[in-house]
């Protein structure tokens, strides 16, 4: 029998955060000494699969003898560091950080941003209604998926998961500087004509819907598209033997896109073209059940 080698054990870090004692595994960063805290840090450019990019610096947090704020998402934790989530300085940089971003951004398809801009009190209306946009219509240029950067936040995501930390497919990368930044294939083309192999993992990391299912996307312009609605199946891909589990999204007994667990040892929440597009086989008594 073959020995499977283990990592060794890793060390405990004892800090302070919020006046309370915490107790994280090394290597750990401060985000998920909060989350496992129960502390709601919010949170826009950090992905469970990716490395930190330090891009939307929402989750800023206050460490003491630090001269600036640190973000929780990359910053890991030291033995006896003292740090505070909800100072008046941390929470004003995350104001200040969504404000920037809402007046500038169209981020209704954004998970918990409203929320957020509530809790936070910030007002982006105040910087008024010629905030630099990107003020164009979404591309719509294959049958998979939609890009629509008027939602985009720069934060990377999309780039890290095409290029060398997952799908090494490099389609996709920053154009332009300062306000003219923005994601885009090489040389501005088509997504159908570009190296983009349509594996979808870009998708799967953005957090603001600037790329979408095109079953999404159509189904919010009509106005039918509703989560609540939607129940969530987790099988696995049928289409080779390596194993990839899907999680079917399903709602009116169709399914309307396809995730995969990030938390799955084989996929990582990545997927092929087949495993996240390929469901058309589907029949429509049968979608629910799959």
């Amino acid at each position: 029998m073959t020995a499977v080698p283990l990592d060794p054990p890793r060390r405990l870090v004892e800090f302070t955060l919020d006046g309370e004692p915490a107790r994280v595994a090394e290597g750990a960063t401060i985000l998920d000494a909060c989350r496992a805290a129960g502390k709601d840090i919010p949170t826009l450019c950090q992905g469970e699969t990716l490395e930190p990019k330090n891009a939307c610096r929402a989750c800023v947090v206050e460490v003491e003898g630090a001269r600036t704020l640190a973000p929780a998402c990359s910053r890991k934790a030291e033995p006896g560091m003292t740090v505070s989530t909800d100072t008046e300085r941390a929470r004003h940089s995350r104001k200040i950080v969504l404000e920037l971003l809402a007046s500038a951004t169209d981020l209704s398809t954004t998970p918990r941003a409203a929320e957020w801009i509530k809790e936070y009190g910030a007002k982006p209306d105040r910087f008024g209604a010629d905030a630099a946009t990107m003020n164009e219509q979404p591309k719509i240029d294959n049958d998979l998926y939609v890009r629509d950067y008027d939602k985009c936040i720069l934060c990377y995501k999309c780039v890290d998961a095409c290029g060398e930390q997952w799908q090494n497919s490099f389609a996709i990368s920053v154009a332009g500087r300062g306000f003219d930044a923005r994601i885009s294939t090489e040389h501005d083309a088509p997504l159908t004509d570009s190296a983009c192999v349509y594996c979808g993992n870009c998708i799967e990391v953005c957090p603001t819907g600037a790329l979408s299912f095109k079953s999404e996307f159509d189904m919010r312009e009509a106005g039918t598209w509703d989560e609540d609605r939607q129940t969530e199946t987790t099988t696995v891909c049928a289409y080779c033997g390596v194993g990839c589990n899907l999680t079917l999204h399903v709602q009116d007994n169709e399914i309307v896109k396809v995730s995969s667990p990030l938390d799955n040892p084989v996929t990582h929440g990545n997927l092929c073209i087949k495993g996240r597009f390929g469901y058309q086989h589907v029949g429509g008594g049968n979608t629910a059940g799959a």
